[in-house]
Formats: structure tokens, sequence, C-alpha cells
């Protein structure tokens, strides 16, 4: 078995992988205040409810956006396989050969990383990947299989958040889809608004990413596959047709193939 661990700036997302099936998959918050130890005595009981003995996990494959999280979680993996993770960044860039543009390699999120390569791997097209996390993340390839940008903007729920904590008489609303964009009362007003307006933001954004595209690499704009994954793009996909595939597990399985690709 491997186990993925993808820590992201609000949940870590875990999942154990039982040849190219996930098996199980948990979230635990991110508190970059835990020790590896602790990380672990939470982990433990997870498996045994699960019924998976961590002892048949045979590597880990680790993304981390938040740096302080890397050396609890490399505890971790020592804990369950008596070695360290393979953890993805620039090195691993280069061992599965694709390529990023030198002046983000240090910059680009490992997540977006993982997005890329499993949308390269699985539909050998370029394309398009949103990603809806705390950030809202678009991820290019080209053509050829390699990065050719990125553009990140707050993701919704972050959105919906810092209206409501930064304004006086806004309250918390659902995050759902509005019946229309006339809001006549508070809560419709702050979901057109929101939700809707990403709606507009999302669209516009993939047709420019889709021209710049064709303009810098030559790329046939109807050759752009457009993914979608990320726990809240289920939010749009009723009242948009601008995706072409959801995969809501597409970070993990790009961790899984990457740590099949390469050694601890």
């Amino acid at each position: 078995m491997l186990l993925v661990i993808d820590i992201g700036n609000t949940n870590i997302k875990i999942a154990i992988f039982k040849g190219d099936k996930i098996i199980k998959t948990w979230r635990v918050s991110s508190d970059n205040r835990r020790t590896g130890d602790e990380y672990f005595s939470i982990l433990r009981p997870l498996f045994r409810e699960a019924d998976i003995n961590y002892e048949d996990i045979e590597k880990v494959v680790l993304s981390s956006v938040v740096p302080s999280l890397i050396g609890p979680f490399v505890i971790v993996s020592n804990h369950i396989t008596g070695k360290k993770p393979v953890i993805i960044g620039p090195d691993v860039y280069e061992k599965v050969k694709m390529h990023v543009p030198e002046s983000a390699k240090y910059e680009i999120g490992t997540d977006l990383f993982c997005d890329a390569f499993e949308a390269w791997n699985k539909f050998k097209k370029p394309c398009i990947v949103a990603d809806f996390g705390t950030a809202l993340s678009f991820t290019v390839v080209e053509q050829n299989g390699g990065i050719a940008g990125v553009a990140i903007t707050p993701g919704i729920g972050t959105a919906f958040k810092s209206l409501f904590n930064n304004t006086a008489q806004l309250p918390s609303v659902p995050l759902e889809i509005p019946p229309t964009s006339l809001g006549k009362n508070t809560t419709v007003a702050i979901q057109a608004g929101i939700v809707l307006g990403y709606k507009g933001l999302v669209e516009s954004l993939i047709k420019q990413m889709k021209m710049d595209l064709n303009k810098e690499y030559g790329t046939k704009i109807e050759d752009i596959k457009v993914i979608a994954t990320g726990g809240l793009n289920s939010m749009l996909q009723p009242i948009t047709d601008i995706f072409d595939e959801t995969d809501k597990d597409l970070t993990l399985c790009g961790m899984k193939r990457i740590g099949e690709l390469v050694d601890n």
C-alpha cells in the first residue's frame, strides 16, 4: 500500500492506495503547532478504525504548501515505514521529466504540480486545471507536457469568510447557488455576488488562458482540456459548462503516480 499526504493551508488530505484504487481518505486540520508524534497519534486510530495495518504501507508521498509541516510528517513517515517520504519539490520535477519554468521552480505549489502532472499523464493533451481550495488556482500545461504558467485568486470559501470577517453588517449566509442575480435580500445578494461572480471569473480567466496558450505556444484552442478539482468545484458545476472533466482526486492520484516513479 502507498500513503499520500497532501498538506494544504486549511486541511491535510490523506489517502491510502492499494494498487490503483483509493481505499480510504481522511481530512485533518493543518496545525503547525502539532509535532510529528502528535500527528502520528491522530492517524494511528484512524487506520485502526478503517481496518488498515499501517505496517503494510510501503511508501509515503508528501506534498506540502506549508513548509513548517514537512518536518513533522517526515517523522510520521519514519514511524509508519521506517524511512523518509518522497517529498515532492524541484528535484522531483526533474526526475519525472515535467518542465517547470526556472523562475517558478521554487514558487509553484507542489499540489499544483501534482495536478498538472496527473492531468497531462491522464489526457496527454494541453490542459487547464482549476483547483478549488483555500486559493482557487489555475495551472496550465502546454502541448509538450510542460507547465506554461499559473494564475491564483482567493478561493470561493475564502472570499465568503473575508466578506463576513471584514464587514460590520453582512451576516454569514449559506454557500449556495442563488435563484437570481437580482438579490432582494442580503442572503441572495451575497450569494449572487460571490457564487455568480466566481462563475464569471472562472469562465473569463479560462477563456483568456486558452487565448494566451494559443498565442504563446501555438496551441489549438479546441485541443485544450479543462479539468476541475478540489473541494468546492461542485459549487459551480450546475451553472457552467466550462469544465470538460471533474476529478476530485486529481492531486492525490498525481502524488501516487509520482511516488511510483521516484525512490525515497
